[in-house]
């Protein structure tokens, strides 16, 4: 419990340093996070050593171009290029599994990416996303411990439980109520909450049962006491495109009537 406390609040430490100044220094954090995360997805789908690095080299490509400043950003050209690295992985290593890695790794950087330089919202909302894929772990954990109960699927993880994910969905809709009158979040951001805890555990279950798969414990072994970066990032890869849909992309389409 002492490790995997020490290595959450080194985690969010890291990750609320890069939200604070943006630009490069976030585009680099998630960047690196994302080529941990291909390199484990690899690792669970059974690539070989050469289609691994075939994948790391494929996927660096759209990620580099999401760079703020020195390149495009999140964008059009962005999103075509992760098509781009889907087909042209799928194609030459003959496995979908390993293409979809690129696009289950990449689509939610960009998200991330895309919510963050969103002009006076962007720290806000990207803290939102963040924090309540957080809140959801820490409340399902805590709720899941102290209440027990019926089993939430058993067959994909035996130790999630329903109340643990009306626990997770509690602690992040309270935290979500807690950005919307100390720091303006929205009253939409709030409503979605609870949905998006429950995107966030249905993440968590599709590692979980890709780990299964795999008949591995862990995706990695990068953070004491968590895992891989897979592992801990696995509730934040549904929610963050779901985010950028509610934050940046449906304002957007509303405003057209």
């Amino acid at each position: 419990m002492v490790t995997r406390i020490v290595t959450a609040a080194g985690l969010i430490a890291v990750a609320l340093v890069a939200l604070w100044y943006g630009g490069l220094v976030f585009w680099l954090v998630a960047v690196a996070l994302g080529l941990v995360m291909v390199a484990e997805w690899a690792d669970l789908v059974g690539a070989s050593a050469g289609h691994k690095r075939l994948a790391l080299y494929a996927l660096v490509v759209p990620l580099a171009i999401m760079a703020p400043v020195l390149a495009a950003g999140p964008g059009f050209i962005a999103a075509g290029l992760i098509g781009a690295a889907f087909f042209f992985i799928g194609a030459t290593t003959r496995s979908a599994w390993l293409a979809w890695g690129a696009v289950y790794v990449a689509v939610p950087v960009f998200a991330l990416l895309l919510i963050r330089q969103q002009k006076d919202i962007g720290l806000l909302y990207t803290v939102w996303t963040l924090a309540l894929v957080w809140m959801c772990d820490i409340g399902a954990y805590f709720a899941g411990r102290a209440i027990g109960g019926p089993k939430l699927a058993p067959m994909l993880s035996p130790n999630k439980t329903w109340a643990g994910l009306i626990g997770g969905m509690v602690a992040a809709s309270l935290f979500a109520v807690a950005l919307h009158y100390g720091w303006g979040l929205g009253k939409a951001a709030v409503l979605a909450t609870p949905f998006l805890a429950v995107i966030a555990q249905g993440g968590d279950l599709f590692e979980s049962w890709l780990k299964r798969r795999a008949g591995a414990k862990d995706s990695g072994t990068l953070l004491p006491g968590h895992g891989g970066a897979l592992d801990r990032l696995d509730g934040l890869v549904p929610v963050a495109p779901v985010a950028a849909l509610l934050v940046v992309v449906l304002p957007k389409i509303l405003s057209l009537f």
